[in-house]
C-alpha cells in the first residue's frame, strides 16, 4: 500500500505543475486498476481544504466538488473514515461551519456524546439537532 500526501491530490485536481500533474495522475492511474494499492488520512481531505481555502482561495462553492469529487471519482484510494468524511461533507454542504466542526459533530454523535462543549453557538445549536435526529432514527444529511 501506498500513501498518497496531500500535495498529490492537489498536483492532480489542479494540474498547476504539469511534470507533478503527470506523476500524480500516474499513481492515481495504477490504483484505479488496482496495480498499487493507496490509502490516504482524515488529515489530508482536512488539508486540501485548507489549502484549496488559504492558499488558493477558493471559496466553499468551489471547494465541495472538489472534495466530493475525491471522495467519489478516487474512491479506490483507501479512506478508514470515508463515510464519516462523506456525512460531514454533506452537514459542510448545508450548514455554514467549517468541515472540521461538522466531522467533530458527527464524530460526538457517532460516540454518543451526552453534549458537546464549546463556546461556538452555531455547534451548541447544531448539536442537539443531530442527536434528536439520532434518537429519532432520521439519519443526517
Amino acid at each position: 500500500m501506498i500513501f498518497v500526501d496531500t500535495n498529490y491530490f492537489l498536483r492532480y485536481l489542479l494540474h498547476d505543475n504539469e511534470e507533478q500533474y503527470l506523476v500524480a495522475s500516474s499513481l492515481f492511474e495504477e490504483g484505479a486498476t488496482g496495480k498499487k494499492g493507496l490509502f490516504t488520512s482524515t488529515i489530508v481531505i482536512f488539508e486540501l481544504q485548507w489549502v484549496l481555502a488559504s492558499v488558493y482561495a477558493k471559496q466553499k462553492t468551489d471547494i465541495l466538488p472538489i472534495l466530493k469529487s475525491v471522495m467519489s471519482s478516487l474512491s479506490f484510494v483507501f479512506i478508514e473514515e470515508r463515510a464519516l468524511l462523506e456525512e460531514a461533507l454533506r452537514l459542510y454542504e448545508k450548514e455554514n461551519i467549517s468541515l472540521a466542526d461538522c466531522y467533530n459533530l458527527l464524530t460526538a454523535q457517532k460516540r454518543k456524546a451526552e453534549s458537546f462543549a464549546t463556546f461556538d453557538q452555531r455547534l451548541l445549536k447544531l448539536y442537539p439537532t443531530l442527536s434528536d435526529a439520532r434518537r429519532t432514527g432520521v439519519v443526517v444529511g
